[in-house]
């Protein structure tokens, strides 16, 4: 092909983008461009590659022969050729370096860079070397002026970059051959920067042996292109050198060398040196003695500390004081998984994994997004930790090696273990992509098309690059999802179970250590659980032998996993062969995660679910509480088919069992707001009080030989169920009002009423598979001492001669709203006044509200409750909030229609907008009372019975922070929430209510 016969089209079709651009620079090149094209076409991007070809060019010395015999080389060995144009073509960075010194393309020109990687020791000699530095001596010292010999470092570091970088990308090297040839590398220069520290230092170099060990991927053999290198300091004074003075003169050349390798020069910089993995972080001495060290690992050191360790490796300076550091540090690392706190530590190492992500990186992290680098490194260390103890084989600190060992020990099945490793290589590979371009650290996939386009060629897709880099990383990152939780949790039930195929095998001891690094507190009883699931040969057992792998997977992620996989035991074995339960929870993936999150969570909803396994079949349906119209007319059905009344309230509250555990799981799974679910309570108490009341009137009737009921009934709800704020634990507080009908008798009417009343509250309260309803008439007039059941003219005759001002805050909450609708209106009719003093209250009833208010805060609080956690009469808890409510109520209700109501909220609201309140005293009240009431629900659920104080239990305090929204691990950080929260409402209620 002449020059002239080269077009833009063709170009183009070979994978150019800049045609126009690229042709006039191939013609700078000259005739060797036409035998140059293929080349440049398999290149990450054939536009940089020939401008860099044109800029090295330039660069070289103007001397004879110069640019000719490069370009004659780049003619006569394709090796040259294709390692040197796969340099410019994926990265600007060594494209750079070639540029400043030009000579260095010969280094590419060497056959033996296709077939070998440069022996450990070899790059070591030649780092010394560069900087003056004699490799045979124990302590090797730099000769030379010290800013020049940092810039040889940085460009004799380049160099040895340059060469495996084209062997990386001209030849196909091995992602792990890659990695472990930049650490020996980092090694190297470890040990070269620390021979210019030596010179900097002097003779007080020789007062300490001070050894360097690598953690992380260089420790593992690992390294990135652009990594941090993590390092541990290590010293001993040299024989009779003063201890102080050695320890000055350790700390003086770790931190030179520190400084040597990360300050930035004209030939930039290599990379940080990070001691933070020191005993102490960044707060602890930057070096410390073998005996220091090992004082601090036996008594203070976490299990991620260990986790750590697990990597190092001495690299540079004594090499004899680095394997007596590393051989100190093994057996702690290996018994981590016996010490306190394995578990709690094991998960917040997991949490690690799902670090914050910034929502626009979430899809494109590649190291700490879902089905990343991380999730592969996570699995396969913690597979070490629980399972090395006892098992040397797989302590290798490589991933792809220990995750070969793991497969080859059974840990991990063959199969899984080949896709996992492919996976980790491309992710590795695509990394190290990334990284080459500009060398710069970084993680994030580019957003960029030709970014993108340059990476996807770099990974050998040369048609469709995005497409295809788009296909091949979701597939990868798909199946380490995948693998994730199968490698943890599929191969326990083989402890238990005979699985088909190619299936890691686990002794039961294996089992038991892996249930307990995944938080199973009592994983003896974990493993029976699985072994009655899972045995036989039948369909069930089968179907469980699929689900239980998602499903352990799904409790370990809740707060108590072991009351999870029991609760499921129980439920499974309940429903035995009911033919939709397991296949509604294979093939419906939510139903299965729904109920995991509720088991793992709920005693009070799992109670439910036990009493009504059915329930199950909720969890794949919408879980918003049902309107009351609804509710009713299910429950009247459901009594309609009973002849009996003990039945019939039996049927009735069924349903109502079954709608608390719809409320409750869509509370768990975050689905329901807190105002809904005291709405929904409330409206599903109505239509139970509604039904029973049906019921329980026909009964009576039937009993006393009456054709029709002698007086009309209403109930009125009062309290948290009157302003349609009912918690899980909650009584039903009502009033029962009743009206003769016309030409009844008094007496016999009231005992009618009576009968209903005592019998309604009876059957409600019955023990049973269901809840009971307690229903409480306490708030009447004259409360316990006081008429069950009143006329409507009877309560008219009280509140107008005895009524004090509590019974008016009292009514502020009631709601008629059972019964008979005529009688309902007319007794709020009768109680507003009372309740909406049109004046307003007087002074006098203002001042015996807050003495009320002084005397239960002194009085009702529990003995032993602690106030600032108490959740109803704590400090800016639910009463000081509704109490503050309800006398703004009280006082301007006359005069503002608005307060007219017994809600909370919608008052708060309303108090607001009459300029009541302050918008900001409105909105803190606000967001405390939802937060306390939704804690106070959250307790119940956890616990199973109400609570009015926050757990002191770890295990509940986690589940109700988890019920709360928060991550797991911080319920220390939702008691910090709550208590400031309650603070700043309880300084606002000090200002409103008492002042």
């Amino acid at each position: 092909m002449s020059r002239v016969a080269t077009t833009k089209g063709q170009l183009l079709r070979l994978g150019f983008s800049d045609a126009e651009g690229s042709l006039e620079r191939l013609g700078e090149v000259g005739a060797a461009a036409d035998e140059l094209l293929p080349l440049l076409a398999r290149t990450a991007d054939p536009d940089h590659a020939v401008a860099g070809l044109v800029r090295l060019l330039e660069a070289l010395p103007e001397g004879p022969g110069e640019a000719e015999e490069l370009l004659e080389r780049l003619l006569a060995d394709e090796g040259t050729a294709s390692r040197l144009l796969a340099v410019l073509g994926a990265s600007e960075a060594l494209s750079d370096h070639l540029v400043r010194h030009p000579d260095q393309w010969r280094e590419l020109d060497d056959d033996t860079l296709e077939c070998s990687r440069p022996a450990a020791y070899a790059v070591r000699e030649a780092m010394l070397r560069a900087v003056g530095a004699d490799p045979g001596e124990p302590a090797p010292v730099a000769e030379g002026d010290d800013a020049a010999l940092v810039d040889v470092l940085r460009v004799e570091y380049r160099r040895v970059l340059l060469r495996l970088a084209a062997r990386d990308l001209a030849h196909g090297v091995g992602v792990d051959d890659v990695a472990a040839e930049l650490s020996d590398l980092a090694a190297a220069t470890l040990e070269a920067g620390l021979a210019i520290a030596r010179q900097r230092l002097g003779e007080k170099a020789d007062l300490a042996r001070l050894a360097v060990v690598a953690m992380g991927k260089c420790g593992a053999h690992e390294l990135n292109y652009v990594s941090d290198v993590d390092v541990i300091f290590v010293y001993e004074p040299a024989d009779g050198a003063d201890d102080h003075a050695a320890n000055r003169a350790a700390s003086q050349l770790a931190a030179h060398l520190m400084r040597i390798c990360s300050e930035p020069t004209g030939e930039g910089e290599i990379w940080p040196v990070d001691a933070n993995l020191r005993p102490e972080g960044k707060s602890g001495p930057l070096v410390r003695t073998l005996a220091s060290h090992q004082g601090y690992y036996e008594k203070w050191a976490k299990t991620w500390e260990f986790q750590a360790l697990l990597k190092a490796r001495p690299v540079a300076g004594d090499a004899e004081l680095g394997r007596e550091y590393v051989d100190m540090v093994a057996p702690m690392v290996w018994s981590a998984a016996e010490r306190d706190g394995f578990v709690e530590d094991t998960q917040a190492m997991r949490r690690r994994v799902l670090d914050h992500i910034p929502s626009k990186e979430a899809e494109r992290q590649l190291k700490l997004g879902a089905g990343g680098l991380r999730d592969v490194e996570f699995a396969v260390q913690l597979l070490q930790m629980v399972h090395g103890r006892a098992d040397e084989t797989i302590r290798a600190p490589t991933t792809l090696s220990a995750l070969a060992d793991l497969t080859r020990g059974g840990y991990i099945g063959r199969e899984d273990g080949e896709q996992l490793h492919d996976a980790y290589a491309f992710l590795r590979t695509l990394e190290h992509r990334m990284q080459l371009h500009r060398l710069r650290r970084t993680h994030v996939i580019p957003d960029d098309p030709d970014a993108l386009r340059r990476l996807g060629r770099s990974m050998g897709h040369l048609k469709n690059a995005v497409d295809g880099l788009h296909k091949e990383l979701e597939h990868h990152r798909r199946e380490v999802r995948r693998l994730h939780q199968k490698l943890f949790y599929r191969p326990l039930l083989a402890a238990v179970a005979q699985l088909p195929g190619d299936q890691a095998r686990l002794s039961a001891d294996a089992a038991r250590d892996r249930l307990a690094a995944l938080g199973y507190a009592d994983p003896r009883a974990a493993l029976r659980h699985l072994e009655a699931l899972t045995s036989g040969v039948t369909r069930s057992a089968n179907i469980q032998r699929t689900l239980l792998p998602v499903l352990l997977e799904w409790f370990a992620d809740g707060p108590d996993p072991d009351a999870g996989l029991f609760g499921f035991r129980r439920i499974s074995e309940a429903l035995g062969e009911t033919p939709w339960y397991l296949t509604t929870l294979r093939d419906e993936g939510q139903v299965a995660q729904r109920l995991a999150r509720v088991l793992s969570t709920s005693r009070y909803a799992t109670s439910l679910l036990e009493r009504e396994p059915q329930g199950v079949r909720m969890l794949g349906q919408s879980l918003a509480p049902l309107d009351a119209e609804s509710l009713t007319a299910e429950m009247r059905a459901a009594a309609a088919r009973r002849d009996d009344a003990e039945k019939a309230v039996r049927a009735v509250r069924a349903v109502r069992r079954r709608e608390l555990f719809r409320i409750a799981s869509g509370d768990l799974l975050g689905l329901t707001d807190v105002e809904d679910v005291g709405a929904g309570l409330s409206r599903l108490t109505d239509a139970t009080l509604e039904v029973t009341l049906e019921v329980v009137g026909e009964s009576v009737r039937r009993s006393k030989g009456l054709e029709q009921a002698p007086t009309r009934m209403a109930m009125v709800a009062m309290g948290r169920y009157g302003g349609f704020e009912l918690s899980y634990g909650s009584d039903a507080d009502v009033l029962f009002v009743h009206e003769p009908v016309g030409g009844a008798d008094g007496h016999e009417a009231a005992t009618y009423a009576q009968a209903v009343a005592n019998e309604l509250r009876r059957l409600l309260a019955l023990p049973g598979s269901d809840p009971a309803l307690l229903v409480d008439a306490d708030l009447r007039p004259e409360g316990k001492q006081g008429a069950l059941v009143r006329t409507l003219d009877s309560y008219a005759a009280y509140y107008e001669k005895w009524s004090v001002v509590w019974e008016a805050q009292a009514l502020l909450r009631a709601d008629a709203v059972v019964g008979d609708l005529d009688l309902r209106r007319r007794f709020e009719d009768l109680i507003d006044p009372l309740r909406y003093p049109e004046g307003g209250l007087g002074d006098d009833d203002v001042i015996e509200v807050r003495r009320i208010k002084a005397r239960v805060d002194q009085e009702r609080l529990p003995r032993g409750a602690d106030r600032k956690t108490h959740l109803k009469l704590g400090r800016g808890g639910l009463a000081d909030i509704e109490w503050t409510v309800q006398l703004l109520q009280l006082r301007y209700a006359g005069q503002v229609p608005g307060l007219r109501t017994s809600r909370t909220l919608p008052a708060l609201a309303a108090a607001e907008e009459a300029g009541l309140l302050a918008s900001e005293d409105a909105s803190l009240l606000a967001q405390a009372w939802r937060r306390v009431s939704r804690t106070r629900n959250a307790v119940t659920l956890v616990r199973g019975t109400p609570s009015d104080q926050l757990p002191s239990d770890l295990r509940e305090r986690a589940a109700v922070a988890a019920i709360l929204g928060y991550p797991e691990g911080t319920s220390e950080q939702m008691v910090d929430d709550h208590l400031r929260m309650t603070r700043l409402a309880h300084a606002v209620v000090e200002r409103v209510f008492w002042e």
